[in-house]
């Protein structure tokens, strides 16, 4: 007797018929047209890392091979990375994952996937991964994907039981770091084979101007010495360890500046570092300076970048900072270890630990022959490793190699 696949067992259990019929354009080498690829995402509100990489993924896949489109449930337009999408976009204002609108939107979603002749889902985060992948396997979608990019961090108690149920109906999980598929396989119990890494990878631009005409445009050109981190927010990022680090450093470099750059997320937390900086008696020397779009502009006119992160997957902060060759301090968490080679590519630090952080930006800040050399070396470490085109050219590998085996 053949084996039955794991959709076809799927039918054989009993879901309705009518959900496992295929689409229209599912007949095996009929196709000429592009491969259909959706991205089903939560929302589209903030520009954070997952959200940038999502827009260079699509803009980036080959237009002849893929046609892309997106589906989230709330998307911002005011933001300037989805004023202008590089395919379309369904917005779908599913508030619950359970209850009368989630059904209706559910079919909305499988009409869709079925008058596309969808054959890849890939999915971002919770609600997207736990409904979508569920539609997207009673829609028969061939090739189903969901990216993971953290150790669980935004994850509720109830994500856990839910994700003990859609986790095999992933065609491939894909994890952001090593230490994010440790995860996957420790935790959520998925087979070693069924998840990959894929690391986020750098696109290199011309450099912007140098670093005193960054410094006079961004209005910094007071501060001898800027200490940089960029993140939104949150208090997985660690800004108070930050601001901790940054009293003891200040006592030796009064004229340094530590400067945040990222979008106020958790209002209450952010209001516990206004009153941090104050208790510290630091305020001349920091900055929350905001959302920006100048990162690049920011990596040039610093010294150092820090990343104090509680919990990481994979940082493009912090890439993106190596491969503008800025001298990097990162706490010892997540991918962070996979990024930065210790002491050669950058400085890793123990989390929690706001006096290693200080002691090691104080010794980078006293020594500027060391600076230049981790910089050269995080530079070449990103340009081996991390580029933005050895990461589409995995992705768009491991898409192809899926729809063989399915068929495609």
């Amino acid at each position: 007797m053949a084996t039955l696949s794991y959709h076809e067992q799927r039918g054989a259990a009993g879901v309705p018929e009518a959900m496992l019929k295929p689409g229209p354009r599912d007949a095996p080498g009929s196709r000429q047209e592009p491969v259909r690829v959706l991205y089903i995402v939560d929302q589209l509100t903030e520009m954070g890392g997952a959200e940038r990489l999502l827009v260079k993924m699509i803009r980036s896949l080959p237009k002849a091979r893929f046609h892309c489109s997106v589906v989230t449930f709330q998307i911002d337009r005011d933001l300037p990375l989805f004023s202008s999408m590089p395919c379309d976009v369904r917005v779908l204002p599913m508030r619950k994952s359970y209850d009368a609108q989630a059904l209706r939107l559910s079919l909305e979603l499988r009409r869709f996937i079925r008058s596309e002749g969808v054959s890849i889902v890939h999915t971002f985060f919770e609600t997207a991964d736990i409904w979508g992948g569920l539609v997207s396997c009673l829609s028969r979608v061939p090739v189903i994907l969901s990216s993971r990019r953290d150790m669980g961090i935004l994850r509720r108690p109830k994500h856990a039981l839910a994700y003990r149920f859609v986790n095999p109906l992933f065609t491939r999980v894909l994890a952001v770091s090593e230490e994010v598929r440790r995860y996957c396989i420790e935790v959520d119990h998925l087979r070693p084979e069924r998840v990959e890494t894929v690391y986020n990878g750098v696109e290199f631009a011309s450099p912007p101007e140098n670093r005193d005409a960054c410094r006079e445009r961004l209005g910094l050109s007071a501060f001898q010495e800027i200490v940089l981190t960029i993140g939104n927010i949150r208090r997985v990022k660690g800004i108070d360890l930050f601001l901790r680090a940054a009293a003891d450093v200040c006592k030796r470099h009064p004229s340094a500046l530590f400067l945040i750059v990222g979008d106020n997320h958790e209002p209450a937390y952010f209001h516990e570092l206004q009153e941090l900086v104050s208790a510290l008696g630091i305020s001349p020397n920091v900055l929350f300076y905001g959302p920006s779009e100048e990162s690049r502009r920011f990596l040039a006119a610093c010294d150092i970048f820090c990343l104090p992160s509680r919990s990481e997957g994979f940082s493009n902060a912090l890439i993106e900072a190596m491969g503008a060759g800025v001298p990097c301090v990162a706490t010892r968490v997540g991918g962070n270890v996979e990024a930065i080679e210790h002491n050669r590519s950058g400085v890793l630090v123990p989390s929690e630990d706001p006096k290693a952080l200080s002691s090691a930006i104080a010794e980078l800040l006293d020594n500027p022959p060391r600076r230049r050399a981790l910089g050269r070396e995080a530079t070449e470490a990103v340009h081996s490793r991390f580029t933005h085109e050895a990461m589409m050219e995995q992705l768009a590998a491991i898409y192809e190699r899926l729809l063989a085996a399915a068929g495609r």
